[in-house]
């Protein structure tokens, strides 16, 4: 008798055993599947509150903007791209387009230069503060 309450012990503190780990392996897989993020398109609520969080909430200065978007062309000269500071090279494209031309370069995206210079978290009028940072710096 006492062999088989040891037994029986033993066989229910296994079932209870696999039954943690198999809801831990089901949490686990669960975790594994579940997706990263979601889509959000621009219009839907989420997206707006998804552009605050990543924008830090308010919008990003022309310098902000330059730093982290357009330095790696417009410091180096990549494909084409004027200088920051070749006055020459930014008083040619101001002539021939006007600085509004030039907001719409930034945003629509020119010869080399992709949309928005590949910044689709930045807004119109950020690209334009870039540009005017741009210009202002290139005097």
């Amino acid at each position: 008798m006492k062999t088989l309450v040891k037994t029986l012990s033993v066989l229910v503190a296994s079932a209870a055993l696999a039954g943690a780990f198999s809801v831990q392996a089901e949490d686990k897989a669960a975790a594994n599947t579940a997706p990263v993020g979601q889509v959000c398109k621009q219009g839907e609520p989420c997206a707006s509150a998804a552009a605050a969080a990543a924008g830090g909430g308010g919008a990003k200065s022309g310098e902000q903007v330059f730093n982290t978007a357009c330095t790696s062309c417009h410091s180096t000269g990549a494909a084409g791209a004027p200088k920051v500071g070749d006055a020459a090279a930014w008083s040619a494209r101001l002539a021939e387009r006007g600085k509004d031309g030039l907001h719409h370069s930034a945003i629509a995206g020119f010869k080399g230069m992709p949309a928005k210079g590949l910044c689709f978290a930045c807004s119109d009028d950020e690209l334009k503060g870039a540009v005017d940072y741009m210009l202002d710096k290139s005097k």
